[in-house]
């Protein structure tokens, strides 16, 4: 490892002290919480290198939270000056603004205020106006009557306009993927529809019925797997191994209208098939004024089935304008056109002058996003124009959300981010952009099917039309934890690796030189679980905070910042990523251990929070059987010298005393923490969880233990099960 890494920059080196933490899962299955812990010894190695940490951060930059969009009327039950003072006790300074209506196929209204290309019908595309006029509280999404997608990331109950058995709607591509914006040739942003007919099933013929403009040259090709395809590259037109083109398949002269098309003598028994549209006809409909009417690909409906020896057709698509009925349609892209009634009331983004007015911001720049799968490059510009005449500081604009989760392809997202960053940037020079929000970055992923070989595809696409200097930041998501309802302490365990593997190869390496990175939502999981409310979940937000910032990571977003309920979205457990319980009237009911362990890290650990701080790698050698440590260690080192240090036991039984010692690499020496020392400790002695379904509370919530360690006090620390603990050196 250090010859393979030793022209690496210190600041991003995955040192070999961290060996442990890369070594495979275990099994603690067997543990039980209850009964008398055993006791065992251990080491904290701090591996110190004057004036070459592995990072350096500033907390009042580095450790924030996300706000984001929720159901309607949530803005001012959860937002109200009381809670907000609440959320700003924990101490995360910076903010995130997290954009809902993108994950629903929406566009988002950012200002109810602004003007429609058809002003006269209430209809086309929308921009926001960028007047600073009444302070904007709320805002919403519109949801979008051109959806080709049956599956969204949202609340998932919109439905696709492909099989839902209308003829007078139709789905149509997004027009600026077409070679009139992109200025690329019509193949280089191939669009395409998908059909998942849920098993094998013989099939021989398809119905298109076109709208304008609709393809002159396409491709119908079928997937000879029946497996899931639901995976981030699985609709990649360049994947040539898991598509093939049906012997007819292949159309050069299309003329549009209505037309079954015979795709093979003998049927082929298939789950998936797609259509790859490669040639536009670049008509629109009559009396349209609009060029982006022309651009792209316009479907009224699709039929896919088989043509028995009578020559009748058996569709084996069940069409339906509900999302639950319809066969599952996806598509490459979806058109940002919608009308003033497409309004969806049901979910509300905050406002953005609410947002900076509250307080939430701490005045410092916040992160803010712009919506790029749904919507246009003009509403973008009046968002940025907007904030320039409010004054409100701006860290930069993140574009797009989660595209990887959606089956954009990387071009076509990069073709999208190149357009909007070519808007945007004659607005404001100095301007920061990013994205693209990844989901996830899914560990020890096959190189082909990962999301670094989607970023590298986008990122090539940006350096070939000479944009790689407007991707300034690196964004994704961290919810490492999809299996909910399986035992926590396995899963603490695993997760610094999967963590560390997530980081591998980003920078150097894949990431242009200067872009940082940062994480803009981290909890326990995407799905609600007991974990999120429970000690496991502080222990899992620190280890993800500790282990990023020594991996060279620059700003972590914890998420879950705004007062919420107990849900249940698996029949094992109830929970929510959250820092608040909230009660009746919008109050503050409880406190949840996220909440005291965001605060021991802002308050007790990386202080002083205006400071630059400098982060050496540490570790333990207490390892369960099979190499990975059940205690992490995070030390930072503040401008007045002295040493504190985050440590985290994972053990959910055993207690451990821990001998620290900071080793100096360049004499050999080693030397202990100094006392007196500030000690404050966060365990089950301080919280347990009462579970009772939808009434779910802390049965125990008090404030984490501090004493002092004075002079000539022992040198060892204990470490109860499951805890958290900060020994800061006065």
């Amino acid at each position: 490892m250090y010859n393979r890494l030793a022209g690496f920059p210190l600041k991003f080196r995955h040192l070999a002290i961290f060996v442990a933490v890369l070594l495979s899962s275990f099994s603690l299955s067997g543990f039980s919480p209850t009964g008398p812990a055993p006791e065992g010894r251990g080491t904290v190695t701090v591996a110190y290198t004057p004036g070459r940490p592995a990072n350096t951060f500033t907390p009042s930059e580095a450790l924030g939270a996300g706000v984001d969009g929720h159901e309607k009327g949530d803005t001012r039950r959860m937002l109200n000056g009381r809670n907000v003072r609440e959320m700003l006790s924990a101490g995360l300074k910076p903010l995130s603004y997290r954009l809902r209506t993108e994950l629903g196929d929406e566009a988002w209204h950012w200002n109810p205020a602004g003007s429609w290309s058809d002003e006269r019908r209430r209809q086309g595309y929308w921009t926001s106006s960028s007047s600073a006029g009444a302070p904007i509280t709320v805002s919403y999404g519109y949801r979008l009557p051109r959806r080709g997608n049956t599956i969204d990331q949202a609340n998932n109950d919109g439905y696709s306009r492909l099989d839902d058995g209308d003829p007078r709607t139709f789905w149509k591509s997004n027009p600026y993927l077409d070679s009139f914006y992109t200025g690329d040739p019509d193949p280089a942003h191939t669009q395409w529809i998908a059909v998942d007919l849920g098993e094998k099933k013989p099939v021989n013929a398809l119905r298109v019925v076109w709208a304008q403009p609709f393809a002159t040259q396409f491709r119908v090709e079928y997937a000879l797997t029946d497996e899931t395809l639901m995976d981030k590259l699985s609709f990649n037109p360049q994947d040539t191994e898991t598509w093939h083109t049906f012997p007819r398949g292949a159309v050069s002269d299309g003329k549009g209208g209505d037309g079954l098309l015979r795709l093979s003598d003998t049927p082929v028994s298939v789950r998936y098939v797609r259509i790859l549209l490669n040639e536009s006809s670049h008509t629109s409909p009559v009396h349209s004024e609009d060029v982006r009417d022309r651009l792209g690909y316009a479907v009224r409906e699709i039929e896919l089935g088989l043509v028995d020896a009578r020559g009748r057709f058996q569709d084996r698509i069940r069409h339906a304008a509900a999302h639950a009925v319809q066969t599952p349609v996806y598509v490459s892209s979806t058109d940002p056109w919608h009308r003033a009634a497409d309004v969806d009331t049901r979910v509300e983004q905050p406002g953005l002058d609410l947002v900076f007015q509250s307080g939430l911001t701490n005045s410092l720049p916040a992160l803010i996003p712009a919506g790029v799968l749904y919507d246009t490059p003009e509403n973008a510009a009046a968002l940025v124009l907007y904030l320039r005449r409010r004054h409100y500081p701006v860290e930069g604009i993140e574009l797009g959300e989660e595209p990887d989760g959606q089956f954009v392809s990387p071009e076509d997202y990069g073709a999208l981010y190149a357009r909007w960053v070519k808007t945007l940037r004659p607005l404001d020079a100095a301007l920061r952009f990013g994205g693209p929000s990844f989901a996830t970055i899914t560990p020890f992923e096959p190189e082909e099917s990962s999301e670094k070989t989607w970023l590298k595809r986008s990122l090539a696409y940006l350096k070939s039309h000479e944009l790689l200097d407007a991707f300034n930041f690196f964004t994704f998501e961290w919810y490492p934890f999809d299996e909910v309802c399986d035992p926590t302490a396995p899963q603490l365990a695993a997760a610094p690796r999967m963590l560390a593997d997530a980081l591998e190869g980003l920078r150097p390496g894949l990431l242009p030189a200067g872009a940082r990175v940062y994480i803009t939502e981290y909890g326990y999981s995407a799905y609600a679980s007991e974990a999120e409310v429970g000690l496991e979940g502080a222990l899992l937000n620190a280890d993800t905070v500790g282990l990023f910032l020594t991996l060279g990571g620059d700003r972590a977003y914890l998420y879950g910042y705004e007062p919420n309920e107990v849900i249940s979205e698996s029949p094992c457990t109830w929970g929510n990523n959250m820092l608040f319980g909230v009660g009746e009237g919008g109050r503050i009911k409880f406190r949840t251990a996220t909440y005291y362990g965001a605060r021991l890290l802002t308050e007790e650990w990386a202080r002083p929070s205006d400071a630059r701080l400098e982060v050496f790698p540490a570790a333990s050698d207490i390892l369960d059987r099979q190499g990975q440590p059940l205690v992490t260690a995070y030390s930072l080192r503040r401008p007045d010298g002295h040493w504190s240090l985050l440590l985290i036991n994972k053990d959910p039984l055993k207690s451990w005393d821990v001998d620290v010692k900071i080793l100096d690499r360049q004499t050999g020496d080693s030397s202990r923490l100094r006392l007196p020392a500030d000690f404050y400790q966060y365990s089950r002695a301080q919280y347990a969880w009462q579970p009772e379904r939808e009434r779910g509370h802390p049965l125990r919530d008090l404030a984490p233990a501090h004493t002092v360690l004075p002079p000539g006090a022992a040198s060892n620390v204990r470490l109860p099960p499951y805890s958290l603990t900060i020994v800061s050196e006065k």
